[in-house]
């Protein structure tokens, strides 16, 4: 059975959400997957034991106050539970269900197996991201969606009009969830899904494309704000969330300094998503 390596993060008393968010932003570098809140804390997700390791470190040396718990979190267990307790979410025109396999192909519905893992269309943030997908034109473009997870952004894509989307992710265990969400979802013939780690500086495979969604984390987005830009064309579009709203202006002034313009900005629950425009 995959498990999940966590950190349950505890406090004599729960700190408030600026606190956890320095804490999280300490361990970006660390790469966690996933966030759950807790009564006492989080409970931090990462693709493996040596990350995870490495920010328990980090966050003792910040806040001695806090505890550290190491967890491996059965991905099954929270997957029955996602399964009773997940209903669909509707955002725009998309309804994304967390069913286990649908019965035939729709147009609006798209099929997630629930996995702590990756996404499925219950985080705000991906909500976001899903409603400014719809508020452009995809119709006959190329999308790229970075940090694809489940897949669901280039399904999505797909059924909102695109000609077609590349899913590309670092983690191998991500890319098998999407596989499976592709297929499940009849779109293998226009989704393609590829190994790669934006860390590496290596271009992007079919780059430049119409539009570029990463759904990261605010500090990878600075990080890696000259790839993003590099791989959307002129005149495209690229879509930017999974950061906080506090971290907008920062990620606002990265772009705009990269040649982006931009168009949107909407906010959910505390987290952002914004539009730009590569300069034509």
């Amino acid at each position: 059975m995959r498990t999940y390596p966590a950190l349950d993060l505890a406090w004599p008393s729960r700190p408030d959400d600026a606190h956890l968010e320095r804490i999280l932003a300490e361990i970006d570098v660390d790469g966690p997957t996933a966030v759950e809140a807790r009564a006492a804390g989080a409970r931090v997700f990462f693709s493996s034991a040596d990350p995870r390791r490495r920010a328990a470190i980090r966050i003792i040396a910040l806040d001695p106050s806090a505890t550290c718990t190491p967890v491996d979190v059965p991905d099954e267990d929270w997957a029955s539970r996602g399964q009773a307790d997940l209903k669909p979410v509707t955002v725009g025109r998309l309804v994304v269900d967390p069913t286990d396999r649908p019965r035939e192909k729709s147009s609006d519905i798209i099929f997630i197996r629930p996995s702590m893992g990756f996404g499925t269309g219950h985080h705000a943030s991906t909500r976001l991201c899903l409603g400014l997908m719809q508020r452009i034109s995809l119709a006959g473009r190329r999308l790229l969606d970075v940090g694809t997870g489940s897949g669901l952004l280039a399904i999505a894509a797909c059924r909102l009009g695109a000609d077609t989307a590349v899913g590309i992710d670092y983690d191998a265990d991500a890319l098998v969830a999407a596989k499976e969400s592709v297929d499940a979802n009849h779109e293998s013939e226009r989704v393609t899904l590829i190994a790669f780690d934006l860390s590496t500086k290596a271009p992007i495979p079919g780059a430049p494309f119409d539009v570029v969604v990463a759904n990261l984390t605010g500090a990878m987005l600075i990080r890696e704000a000259a790839a993003l830009v590099g791989a959307t064309a002129r005149g495209g579009q690229l879509i930017a969330g999974g950061f906080m709203t506090e971290e907008a202006d920062g990620i606002v002034g990265t772009f705009e300094r990269s040649g982006l313009r931009r168009e949107d900005r909407i906010a959910e629950d505390g987290w952002g998503a914004i539009l730009f425009t590569r300069k034509a």
